[in-house]
């Protein structure tokens, strides 16, 4: 086929999620349900990170940053999935695939620095706690944050952009529930191998030594954990460690799973969707409950905001 004479489409045709007879418009208030918990969660965060002075700190800014990634996440593609729902009508235009697909992976990407980040932070709190406020100042944590946003922008622009110019003439329909890189290759036109090649690299990159990093900073907490005499201490670091780990471990496994491989548009979709869940609807939700409000200095700034609202009212 000549693809240089092609008429480009001009929308795509999203399959939606995994089909469960009987069951999808309990899976779907599911998912509205969870989004909610989501943008209530991750909103009460980064307002009560604002509004508290005891919370601008470096840990809870770090935290902000990644319950804001949350709710762009989520925002990116759960309201269209859940509007073709209700309008029985799955497609959506070609630009639109585009710019969800680019915030998409920006705020995924990012997610990856952030992640570091907190784990670099918990690092230097815990071995080095008379050095921490010298090292991690409002200036220093302003740059990383900066940093972690453009290290996710230039990591997916160049993808993006080459996606976008790709041909597609031979098909519209995308077998996912949003426009994910694996499945818009899938009918695209031309070569793919070096968009391919260039997502594997970026994948080994940011998130293989996003992980790396931050299991070492862990092992090291661990370690200086271990060495304190007092036992609440130790119990209560542990219980922090154990948490962020079993997040760190949902995220890694299931973003593993689904990117990092060399030729992601010959993946077997129906597993990359049902793994593609877990990271998509799950963790977002985990996230706010796992890393601040299970945190006192949370739960304290939280108690005396309603006591506010209550002596207002």
């Amino acid at each position: 086929m000549n693809l240089t004479n092609c008429t480009r489409t001009t929308q795509f045709i999203l399959v939606g999620l995994p089909s469960v007879s009987g069951l999808e418009n309990v899976m779907y208030a599911s998912i509205f349900l969870l989004y909610l918990l989501s943008l209530m969660g991750n909103g009460l965060i980064i307002m009560i990170v604002i509004t508290d002075h005891h919370l601008q700190k470096p840990m809870y800014f770090f935290l902000s940053n990644l319950s804001f990634k949350d709710i762009g996440y989520t925002t990116v593609f759960i309201p269209k999935l859940l509007l073709n729902h209700l309008s029985a009508n799955n497609s959506i235009c070609f630009y639109c695939c585009v710019i969800q697909l680019c915030f998409y992976f920006l705020f995924g990407v990012t997610e990856f620095f952030i992640i570091t980040l907190i784990s670099l932070d918990r690092f230097v709190a815990i071995c080095y706690p008379l050095r921490y406020a010298n090292i991690m100042t409002s200036s220093v944590c302003l740059k990383l944050s900066i940093s972690a946003w453009f290290g996710g922008f230039l990591s997916i622009i160049g993808q993006v952009m080459m996606i976008a110019n790709l041909p597609y003439c031979t098909s519209n329909i995308i077998n996912h529930f949003y426009c994910d890189v694996g499945p818009v290759l899938k009918i695209a036109g031309g070569d793919t191998r070096l968009i391919e090649a260039l997502g594997f690299l970026v994948a080994v990159v940011v998130i293989a030594s996003s992980l790396v990093f931050t299991l070492i900073s862990y092992l090291f907490i661990l370690y200086t954990v271990l060495r304190m005499p007092s036992t609440s201490r130790q119990q209560r670091a542990f219980s922090t460690c154990a948490s962020h780990l079993v997040v760190v471990s949902l995220l890694y496994g299931s973003v593993f799973f689904v990117y990092l491989r060399p030729t992601v548009k010959n993946s077997s979709f129906g597993m990359m969707k049902s793994v593609a869940i877990l990271y998509t609807f799950i963790t977002p939700v985990l996230n706010p409950f796992i890393y601040s409000i299970r945190n006192n200095e949370v739960k304290d700034s939280v108690s005396k905001m309603l006591e506010r609202r209550v002596q207002v009212l």
